[in-house]
């Protein structure tokens, strides 16, 4: 018996909300993603506060999270219902 599913691995990749850098201690990730940022996260972002009269922008901090997935998917050669995954 052959194997007939031979699943691609997926890395889904996302990114928390920009928030200010000291307030990013704490931040989690969403259910299922592993976080690969530590401490503050990475300060690639601004965050906005608006005022009466103005929106003020500032550095922030977020962090980068990742998730594996398994894709079925039919080996090379392989075709039908057991192996398509659909």
């Amino acid at each position: 018996q052959m194997k007939q599913q031979c699943d691609q691995k997926l890395l889904l990749k996302m990114k928390t909300r920009c928030v200010p850098c000291l307030s990013n201690l704490e931040t989690q990730c969403l259910p299922g993603y592993t976080k690969i940022t530590n401490g503050t996260g990475i300060p690639d972002c601004r965050y906005y506060l608006e005022t009466k009269t103005h929106t003020l922008s500032f550095r922030g901090c977020r962090h980068h999270c990742t998730k594996e997935l398994a894709q079925p998917e039919c080996c090379q050669g392989h075709w039908g219902p057991d192996c398509m995954g659909k």
